[in-house]
């Protein structure tokens, strides 16, 4: 089911209702509604302008469009080129975040952290809570955290117990190019399941990498 078919829940709700009937129903469609609002008071809090001088933030509308346009956009840019902290704005920008999370991988546990301070940093907002991040035995994110930083590792485990990523709206895969086993099998997954979960959204990252899909060359 795709969740814009059910806006007034959280997606990986919306499969649960309709499977259950009665008050057990209408007490988890409440729920999920009250949570949905809350995520959406939030994000009208936080400041989305993209960094000024960043080649990312000059092609921010082109960028957009292609989200909006595409499935799987992969955007090839040089490091420092803001790819990494000004993405999983221009994804809630665009309405991505609300009903799923924003799932941002790094290959490295420590850049998560440091990516998720300063993603919440630029956007005002605090970390552990709108923006938030996760690691091997470290979670600092809750039920209205937006966009969740987090290892391509932990990712890939979390497909065990949630093999569509329900409670994902989009998914950014960060520096591609590492071509790391887990990259590897993380994109290959992410293939298969565009064809299950078309309203997915997937953002592969990388500094060299030869393009053939929706791109956008910074």
């Amino acid at each position: 089911m795709n969740s814009q078919n059910k806006p007034d829940v959280m997606r990986k709700d919306a499969f649960k209702l309709h499977r259950i009937k009665g008050p057990a129903r209408q007490s988890l469609e409440d729920t999920s509604h009250a949570l949905l609002e809350q995520r959406r008071s939030n994000l009208a809090k936080l400041n989305l302008t993209p960094m000024e001088g960043l080649p990312v933030s000059e092609a921010a509308d082109e960028i957009c469009k292609l989200l909006e346009d595409n499935q799987v956009v992969v955007i090839a840019g040089e490091t420092g080129s803001g790819k990494t902290t000004q993405l999983p704005k221009l994804c809630l920008k665009i309405g991505l975040g609300l009903t799923g999370i924003i799932g941002h991988t790094q290959p490295r546990r420590i850049a998560a952290r440091t990516v998720a301070q300063r993603i919440a940093q630029e956007m005002d907002a605090q970390l552990g809570q709108d923006v938030g991040y996760a690691v091997r035995f470290s979670d600092q994110t809750n039920d209205s955290t937006l966009v969740k930083v987090m290892t391509d590792g932990l990712l890939l485990t979390e497909i065990r117990h949630d093999r569509f990523l329900d409670k994902y709206d989009a998914i950014i895969v960060d520096e591609a190019h590492e071509r790391s086993l887990n990259i590897d099998f993380l994109l290959g997954y992410l293939k298969r399941l565009t064809v299950k979960r078309k309203d997915l959204k997937i953002i592969v990252t990388s500094a060299t990498i030869d393009v053939d899909l929706s791109l956008i060359h910074i």
